[in-house]
């Protein structure tokens, strides 16, 4: 346009963009409270509508009332917000659960109760730095909450075993971890240590009746979680890794659940944490190490893979790994450099990007069979499958999806 044309004319005028409207959801056990906000910013938003300790059980014919699909309908993550969420996008909603840990940090020290929390929700969204999460798929939840289930039931059996190796000790019986956890023969064991008295058995009696309880549940989680991972093709190729075994498979399985999230393997990597840190601020430039963010639970697991990587004798990767120990002399980084590397492998593996391999060695022979030691005869009896049965259906399934990776790839070694 010339300058004739904008004298004649006047400046094109664009329509501004129309106000966003949003609500914002602070969701409790039986009711929850929502706030919808219109506008841009949120220093412009204005409150149009305020819905006050509804009680949860309306929720559906709530929203089909007073919502839209063009509204977006957001909440804290925490507690039962995937729930809410699943239950919002059934109706045609569009719900969003925002990171916990982001959406805290803006309470205020001063004052806060549900309206506030609301706001609070609300407003950071439209910030539009707040983070949505990742809502899990119905396996991928039933996953997680069973892998949670576990690692409750190992820290009450580490406790129940401290409480009774703390009171044997204090009683002059000293004793070591391994050696309370032997049923029978531990209890004999303390028997034998000193003469109890009445009173005394009849506590020690009772830690070892906690001890035994917590073992039952946690043997009970493991052979869940042995039985998913026999069951299920993909988590059960993840075991063709060295140093990744039912539980590690298990684990990627419940915390990352659908591969096709993650574009490439660095975005997987940077999910669980696994990249380096980098801070270049002011006069500091400097490269940190990793465990600052990312999926802490997962990186712990893939850390301890590493460690035991790390020990095999055979391994590519190991062999890999102590090449750069032998440059670097540290321990720790060489341990998040493998476990880096195994978690691009796993990204590959899931991804279907190996290889097949049509050989079953003798450390896969033995994985397998300690998959089928941790499911347990009574449940294989309730499946009316036997051992061997078993063995035959879990290498037919690896058949399928066993994968050896690519030598000339350059973005890990072959496990």
């Amino acid at each position: 346009m010339n300058e004739q044309e904008k004298v004649n004319h006047g400046p094109i005028l664009l329509a501004p963009p129309a106000p966003r409207r949003v609500i914002g959801l602070d969701a409790h056990p039986d009711t929850f409270t929502a706030i919808r906000l219109r506008g841009y910013t949120p220093f412009d938003a204005i409150t149009e509508k305020t819905f006050h300790k509804v009680p949860l059980s309306q929720l559906e014919a709530w929203a089909k009332k007073h919502t839209s699909p063009e509204e977006e309908i957001v909440l804290e993550a925490g507690g039962n917000s995937f729930q809410i969420q699943r239950t919002l996008e059934g109706l045609g909603r569009n719900a969003k659960v925002l990171e916990s840990g982001q959406i805290g940090k803006l309470k205020a020290a001063y004052a806060n109760n549900d309206k506030i929390s609301a706001l609070r929700i609300a407003k950071a969204y439209l910030t539009g730095t707040a983070k949505v999460v990742w809502v899990p798929d119905p396996l991928t939840q039933e996953r997680r909450d069973l892998w949670h289930a576990y690692r409750k039931s190992v820290k009450r059996a580490t406790r129940a075993r401290n409480s009774l190796q703390s009171y044997l000790s204090d009683h002059g019986a000293r004793f070591k971890k391994k050696e309370l956890t032997q049923g029978k023969e531990a209890e004999e064991r303390i028997k034998q240590a000193r003469s109890w008295s009445s009173m005394e058995w009849q506590v020690i009696e009772g830690l070892l009746l906690e001890l035994r309880h917590t073992h039952q549940q946690r043997a009970h989680w493991r052979s869940l979680i042995a039985l998913q991972v026999a069951q299920d093709e993909k988590l059960l190729a993840l075991v063709r890794l060295c140093g990744v075994r039912d539980l590690v498979a298990f684990a990627v399985g419940a915390i990352v659940g659908d591969i096709g999230r993650f574009q490439s393997p660095k975005s997987l990597v940077n999910y669980v944490g696994l990249s380096p840190a980098f801070d270049d601020s002011g006069k500091s430039e400097s490269e940190g190490g990793v465990g600052h963010h990312g999926r802490r639970d997962l990186r712990n697991i893939l850390v301890e893979a590493a460690q035991s990587i790390m020990r095999s004798p055979t391994s590519a990767l190991a062999k890999w790994g102590k090449k750069l120990l032998a440059r670097t002399g540290q321990l720790s980084l060489v341990v998040a450099a493998v476990a880096r590397r195994l978690t691009v492998a796993i990204w590959y593996l899931l991804m279907g990007r190996w290889t097949p391999l049509e050989e079953i060695d003798a450390r896969l022979e033995q994985k397998l069979s300690s998959i089928i030691t941790q499911i347990g005869k009574e449940r294989l009896e309730k499946l009316n499958k036997s051992r061997q049965d078993f063995r035959q259906a879990m290498k037919e399934a690896l058949k399928k999806k066993i994968y050896l990776l690519d030598r000339e790839r350059l973005f890990t070694m072959p496990a």
